[in-house]
């Protein structure tokens, strides 16, 4: 047994080490650490504890302290990093959600054809310097959208969820598979949620409660200074898995930004900044078919209202450039989805000429936008907003549309919901089954 948690680990090790040479930072790091290497700081006879010594008063360890956290959080719960990819283990809800993207499909290229335009095309000069010009004020920019529609709305996902039933499973009841709470996947039961948010379940003071009542801890007036003061040492010590215990009693409105960035190794570089203006670069290169449901969906669901939400600008921005980004693709890798892959025009039908569409491989549905608008309270920057946005989903949202057993997925969470509704509000679940109303 020791043995093969040797190998595992040993495996685990050298795989992270793979991945981290792939990463973006990792030249600046490595010079970083060569730099330091040849320094005075590091003494040749006892080079290995004086390298990390060096390292250390740099701040080149806690750097690479929360690269491999990063790592590990984007890599828990979607594989075994032992070079496998689990992707959906259950054979009817891969058969569910296959349908469910051939109807995705179906929808997208109907639309297609019916009003004339391909998938990709060269933006035209003209409609590109126009685009240019109007960036930073896209809703201005002018486009006729009404023959386009949504390809799917949550609706519609809903109702394939609520067919879905197990081959092997029978209804105790008789009635057939009603509800989503009939389909035998293990979830969490509420003894287990206490253990797991620990913090609520003792009753902790919690910022988002009562922000001015008093403070426990030191001279601080009330709670929301209290935890303000501890932020700010939090953000110096720029440590990732300190910032993510920092947030389970709360953050200041002033500290959100930054703290999430922390915790989502979302955090702005020069780098970040050349990466968002390749994806500007390639949105005013091409024009692409989910460019016009994106804009109607920004319409649809966030348009501005100088009374509640007046960040329509930045959205088009974001959400043009995410459909852009190829770094999107490798959730795919263990996402129980697939993105949709379309043959290059005047190609022949072979792998070498068949490409994701969109560059992303997210199809953008109805409310998608709905994803992105927090981040406008907090990030005054695009590049931060975008990152932050982007991290969001690469770790969590890509569960929330597709079919997929994992506990993080829609399917879970509404299981989650109904049974602990049926187990601790009984005559409520009854009154919905009775007037036959979904929860």
């Amino acid at each position: 047994m020791d043995d093969m948690k040797d190998k595992s680990i040993h495996f685990t090790a050298q795989k992270l080490t793979e991945e981290i040479q792939n990463m973006p930072a990792y030249k600046k790091f490595y010079s970083g650490i060569q730099k330091i290497a040849s320094s005075t700081c590091v003494n040749k006879t006892e080079f290995k504890e004086t390298l990390l010594q060096a390292m250390k008063q740099a701040g080149m360890e806690t750097e690479l302290r929360n690269t491999v956290f990063h790592w590990v959080r984007s890599h828990n719960n979607h594989d075994s990093i032992s070079g496998y990819s689990i992707k959906e283990p259950l054979a009817y809800l891969r058969k569910a959600q296959m349908q469910w993207e051939k109807r995705i499909h179906k929808s997208l290229n109907s639309m297609c054809n019916e009003i004339g335009v391909p998938l990709a095309r060269f933006r035209l000069a003209s409609d590109r310097d126009e685009l240019e010009e109007k960036w930073t004020e896209l809703s201005t920019y002018d486009i006729d959208l009404s023959q386009y529609r949504p390809v799917y709305a949550p609706k519609d996902f809903l109702e394939v969820l609520l067919c879905i039933h197990s081959p092997n499973y029978c209804s105790m009841d008789g009635e057939g598979n009603c509800h989503i709470s009939q389909i035998p996947l293990r979830v969490k039961t509420l003894a287990e949620l206490r253990c797991l948010y620990v913090e609520l379940s003792r009753g902790e003071p919690l910022l988002g409660v009562n922000p001015y009542m008093a403070s426990a801890v030191g001279n601080h007036p009330t709670l929301e200074a209290e935890r303000t003061a501890l932020g700010e040492k939090v953000l110096a010590s720029n440590h990732a898995p300190v910032a993510q215990e920092f947030l389970k009693r709360g953050c200041p409105r002033s500290l959100r930004g930054r703290i999430w960035a922390q915790v989502m190794g979302s955090c702005i570089h020069p780098e970040h900044v050349e990466y968002f203006n390749g994806l500007k670069q390639q949105v005013l290169q091409y024009d692409l078919m989910v460019d016009k449901l994106i804009i109607k969906d920004v319409q649809l669901t966030a348009s501005n209202d100088d009374q509640y939400f007046v960040f329509e600008d930045v959205l088009y921005q974001v959400m043009l450039c995410f459909s852009r980004d190829t770094e999107v693709l490798s959730v795919f890798n263990h996402s129980a989805g697939n993105p949709v892959h379309a043959v290059l025009k005047n190609k022949p039908a072979t792998v070498e000429n068949t490409v994701a569409f969109p560059p992303s491989g997210v199809i953008p549905f109805h409310g998608f936008t709905m994803y992105a608008t927090p981040f406008c309270y907090l990030y005054d920057n695009p590049v931060a907003l975008y990152h932050t946005f982007r991290a969001f989903y690469l770790r969590y949202w890509f569960h929330l549309h597709e079919v997929s057993s994992h506990e993080q997925g829609l399917l879970c969470l509404c299981l989650l919901f109904e049974r602990l509704l049926q187990r601790h509000e009984p005559q409520l679940w009854f009154h919905f089954k009775h007037i036959n109303i979904q929860p």
